[in-house]
């Protein structure tokens, strides 16, 4: 063809040409990228040896026929549009192209995705066609999806591990069974899981549906059965009998395994049948709470999309999970059974409290909240032997069943010193710091001591204490006023003391009306808060209840205690007659 055109010429003008054109054609004879040359209309021109060995085809073969009819196929093989083909848009425009992933069928009948860059070939003003250079990517491809499949499949073991840390991290920070298993729920669901059912295992021997999450939230209707385990439990094809009672992990998929109607007289297995009916189960899990050893219940997972079902890999994850809840649900069992335990103790020991005289006292303890520890906060009142009214509030340092003990040996050591000791109180409290590590298990408290002297109906009265580290008495006064009583302040039970050194004593003089307040710490500090603003904030209730019935003040001022608080509080109120 160059030589064609270069015809009629002659001497050395017209050998250079040719030889140029021989050097050329050898360069793309050799060059190691396929060459294809199409016509304005898409068909084949030439081709180079490159291009016959990607494609598989003799150049003779692909001569004169149409590129995108002969090779350009769809991913699966079949015929594509021509309105789809990239190379055909390239040529109507005239204009320079490329493209990635085009599937081009080869000679032996198999698919090669190919990368290609078009060229426009023109004579002067004349469109001749397009050189199309393309290069074999199928291999790249292959490499691709699988790296893309190893990056989807680590993505996804990161997305269940960080699922498995962030339920053990949530749950570890609550010692509450319904918080944690509210916690669960929201989750597992949508992240893991359509729907979520928790079982738990009571000591009678029964299950208890306690809570089921959809995708809606907790879905109560779905709550609250109690069915016996059946005496026969190897017997019963259900994966929630099965795991309850000591079986492996069951992985259920496809809707007519995972709605298995449950065999007569298998009522747990009927539960666990009907859930996964209702909710459209396509595919579940079912896996123990807790180790066989220490077996707290079960949990089920189900999704309702028939093409997302459970793998192995979930199953794995999912007996993982269950593993650690049933360590959590345990703790919190264990612990809601010592905090009754110390709550029951507590209250116990918090005796009636005397009426002497015109003088009126209430008195209110309030447990920590759902969740945290109960304290060792204490309240007593109680007449002495000369008939002076004493009066007392305490902390025991810790939150646990101890420090509940060591309130009550605090609280009865207290009385037994005070009950015929004439002196200032703050001898009395130094007796009791003194006894202190040699008679109980206490190892640092808090409290305030106090007498109010004064004849019971008619007074006058003072008042006469000593604070061990204690929140100071608050004292409000006819006429609007409040004020903490801040003086008699000495180091707390079980602090270092010096050879020698005696608690301090104050006194202050109470008018008629006036109503004094002792408390804990509970009351005034709150997480987030500093102590100044607590006092503050009780100073200030506290004046707005102060003509308020006694009872009335005590409850109030409890009920507005701002959120957050993690601390139980003992609250002891004294009103004295007015004139």
């Amino acid at each position: 063809m160059v030589e064609d055109a270069v015809s009629g010429a002659g001497g050395e003008e017209r050998s250079r040409p040719t030889a140029e054109a021989g050097f050329w054609r050898q360069v793309v004879e050799q060059l190691s990228t396929a060459l294809m040359v199409v016509d304005p209309a898409g068909r084949i021109l030439a081709v180079n040896p490159a291009a016959e060995r990607l494609l598989g085809r003799a150049a003779a073969a692909m001569r004169g026929k149409d590129a995108h009819e002969l090779m350009h196929r769809d991913t699966n093989g079949g015929a594509l549009p021509r309105e789809r083909c990239p190379l055909l848009h390239a040529l109507a425009e005239r204009a320079a192209a490329h493209g990635e992933g085009d599937s081009y069928l080869h000679g032996a009948g198999s698919l090669v995705t190919i990368s290609w860059s078009a060229s426009p070939l023109t004579d002067g003003d004349t469109f001749k066609g397009m050189a199309v250079l393309f290069t074999d990517i199928t291999d790249d491809r292959g490499a691709r999806r699988e790296r893309a499949a190893y990056t989807s499949a680590l993505e996804d073991l990161t997305e269940r591990l960080t699922l498995v840390a962030e339920i053990t991290d949530v749950l570890g920070q609550t010692l509450d069974t319904d918080e944690a298993l509210a916690l669960l729920g929201r989750l597992l669901v949508p992240r893991l899981a359509d729907w979520a059912a928790v079982d738990l295992r009571t000591g009678s021997g029964q299950v208890h549906r306690v809570a089921v999450t959809g995708p809606a939230g907790r879905a109560a209707g779905l709550e609250g059965g109690r069915e016996r385990l059946p005496e026969t439990g190897e017997e019963d094809p259900s994966p929630l009998v099965q795991v309850l009672n000591g079986g492996d992990p069951v992985l259920q998929n496809g809707r007519t395994e995972a709605e298995t109607a449950a065999p007569p007289g298998s009522p747990v297995a009927a539960v666990h049948s009907d859930f996964l009916r209702t909710v459209g189960a396509t595919s579940a899990i079912t896996v123990p709470l807790g180790a066989k050893q220490q077996l707290t219940g079960a949990l089920t997972l189900a999704r309702t999309d028939p093409t997302h079902p459970f793998d192995a890999e979930d199953l794995g994850v999912v007996s993982d999970i269950g593993r650690r809840v049933g360590l959590v649900i345990d703790n919190a069992r264990r612990f809601g059974r010592q905090r009754a335990v110390a709550e029951a103790m507590q209250r116990n020991l918090l005796a009636p409290l005397p009426q002497p005289g015109r003088m009126r006292l209430a008195a209110r303890y309030q447990p920590a909240p759902a969740g945290s520890q109960v304290g060792g906060d204490w309240y007593d009142a109680f007449e002495l032997k000369d008939g002076t009214l004493a009066l007392v509030i305490g902390d025991v340092v810790g939150h646990d069943l101890t420090a509940a003990a060591g309130m009550a040996q605090l609280h009865g050591i207290l009385r037994a010193l005070a009950w015929d000791d004439p002196g200032p109180p703050g001898a009395v409290v130094d007796r009791l710091d003194d006894a202190m590590p040699a008679i109980t298990t206490v190892p640092m408290a808090t409290l305030v001591l106090a007498r109010v002297e004064g004849h019971p109906h008619t007074g006058p009265w003072t008042l006469r204490w000593t604070s061990a580290g204690h929140p100071p008495p608050l004292l409000l006064t006819p006429g609007g006023h409040a004020r903490y009583l801040e003086a008699g302040q000495g180091l707390l039970l079980g602090a270092p003391q010096g050879t020698g050194t005696r608690r301090p004593n104050a006194a202050q003089s109470l008018p008629p009306g006036s109503t004094l307040l002792l408390y804990t710490d509970g009351l005034i500090e709150i997480p987030g808060s500093d102590l100044d603003t607590g006092l503050d904030r009780l100073r200030r209730h506290a004046l707005t209840l102060a003509q308020a019935p006694l009872d009335t003040l005590c409850e109030q001022l409890l009920a507005r205690m701002p959120p957050g608080s993690t601390d139980d509080v003992a609250l002891l109120a004294v009103r004295l007659p007015a004139r």
